[in-house]
């Protein structure tokens, strides 16, 4: 007849077996969560020289989230608009717009930067009047800025804010680079006639406005 201590060392041994057994079920079942997408932010504007710190954050297949730090490969589109450090941080160099780009094992995810010139005392818009015609395109529109110390305007079109007085049938077009000038379209339901207003925001130490007039004729 078995004794009561070896009763006892043999259910110790299955109790032991049976937690190795179950640990190794675990470990099979469960898995590290998949990285999905990631998100990076902020899409901001800044100044020339200013800079702003750029987070990268992961969603993974189980719906859980964490902010990726060391193994994040930062990337600028346009290093002579905007650049970016290891850790994020972008500065910018010169106006325009630049896609700021976190890379992290196979995933990867975007934000948009645009710098402005600092320093600027004011804006306008040349032509200060125009002609388009239904569902076709006006002369291009130009904003221009002055910054203080400089003598030359400088054309900022690409970066300034655009909008009509009648944006449910006038579309704007506004260029990724200098030189070329915004276009506005008249849809086939704009009233013949109409004097639309054109304002071209733009932010740099402060905030400044400019303004024309678009007249559609027929």
């Amino acid at each position: 007849m078995m004794s009561g201590k070896k009763k006892l060392q043999i259910g110790s041994a299955f109790a032991s077996l049976l937690l190795f057994a179950l640990g190794l079920g675990c470990n099979g079942f469960f898995v590290d969560p998949v990285l999905t997408s990631i998100a990076v932010g902020p899409t901001a504007t800044i100044n020339q020289g200013a800079t702003v710190q750029e987070s990268a954050i992961g969603t993974y297949n189980d719906g859980s989230t964490k902010t990726l730090g060391s193994g994040v490969q930062w990337s600028s589109s346009a290093n002579t608009t905007a650049s970016v450090s290891n850790s994020g941080l972008v500065t910018g160099a010169a106006p325009g717009t630049a896609t700021i780009t976190a890379a992290f094992q196979a995933t990867s995810g975007t934000s948009s930067i645009t710098v402005n010139l600092g320093n600027v005392t004011a804006i306008t818009i040349t032509p200060q009047s125009g002609t388009v015609s239904i569902n076709g395109t006006s002369l291009p529109f130009f904003a221009n800025a002055t910054v203080a110390g400089d003598s030359t305007p400088v054309d900022v079109s690409p970066t300034a804010v655009w909008t009509t007085s009648d944006p449910t049938n006038i579309t704007i077009t506004v260029p990724t680079t200098t030189g070329v000038g915004v276009t506005f379209t008249a849809g086939s339901a704009t009233p013949p006639g109409e004097v639309v207003t054109i304002t071209a925001t733009y932010t740099s130490s402060t905030t400044l406005n400019a303004t024309a007039k678009l007249t559609v004729n027929q």
